[in-house]
C-alpha cells in the first residue's frame, strides 16, 4: 500500500464520462485520508447549461473551470495536504493547467471501451452530462503521453478493484521513479 512518502501529493482521476471517476475517485480519498472535490461541481453555470443543451465545450470554455480546480488544489497544498480531484483532463493542454498547482499532480486515467462506458452513462440518472456528448468526449481525448507523470487504469472490474488496480500501479510507478 502507498504510504504518505511514496504518495504523489495530488491526484486528478480523469477520463471520459461514465468511466467511474466520482465513484473511484471517492474511495481513493477515502483510502487515502485526502480531501476530495468533484470538478463538475467547479463548472459555472454557462458551461452545465451548454452541456446539459447537449453542446461540447470550447476550449475558452474550460480554461476558467481548469483553473478553478488548480486553485483548489493549490489551496490544498497550502494547507499541508494532498487531495484527490476528479476532472476529465481529456487534452494535454488542459492537464498542463492542472499541472500548474503547487505540491504536483499524478493523473489517474480510467479507461475503459466506448460501449461499456455508453451503458454506464445510459444507465445513471440526474447527470447533466447526456449520452449524445460522450463521442465528443472520445474524439477529443488524448491519453497520457510517456513523458506525464500517471498511470492507465482499466475499468473493467467492480469499483473496489478499479481503486485497488489504481493504487497498485501508482505504487508500482512511485517504486520506479525512486530507483
Amino acid at each position: 500500500m502507498l504510504d504518505r512518502v511514496t504518495l504523489p501529493p495530488h491526484l486528478v482521476v480523469m477520463g471520459v464520462s461514465g468511466s467511474g471517476k466520482t465513484t473511484v475517485a471517492t474511495r481513493l480519498a477515502d483510502r487515502l485520508g485526502r480531501p476530495f472535490a468533484e470538478a463538475d461541481d467547479m463548472h459555472p453555470p454557462a458551461n452545465v447549461a451548454k452541456m446539459s443543451a447537449g453542446t461540447p465545450l470550447t476550449d475558452a470554455d474550460r480554461r476558467p473551470w481548469l483553473a478553478t480546480v488548480r486553485d483548489w488544489l493549490t489551496g490544498q497544498a497550502e494547507q499541508g495536504r494532498g487531495a484527490v480531484v476528479t476532472c476529465s483532463a481529456l487534452r494535454r493542454v488542459y492537464r498542463d493547467v492542472l499541472r500548474e498547482a503547487a505540491g504536483g499532480v499524478t493523473f489517474v486515467h480510467l479507461d475503459g471501451d466506448p460501449e461499456l462506458l455508453a451503458e454506464r452513462m445510459a444507465a445513471r440518472k440526474g447527470h447533466f452530462m447526456p449520452s449524445s456528448l460522450l463521442r465528443s468526449q472520445l474524439d477529443t481525448l488524448e491519453p497520457l503521453e510517456p513523458d506525464e507523470d500517471g498511470v492507465r487504469v482499466p475499468i473493467d472490474g467492480t469499483p473496489d478493484e478499479i481503486v485497488a488496480e489504481a493504487l497498485r500501479r501508482l505504487e508500482e510507478k512511485a517504486h520506479r521513479h525512486a530507483q
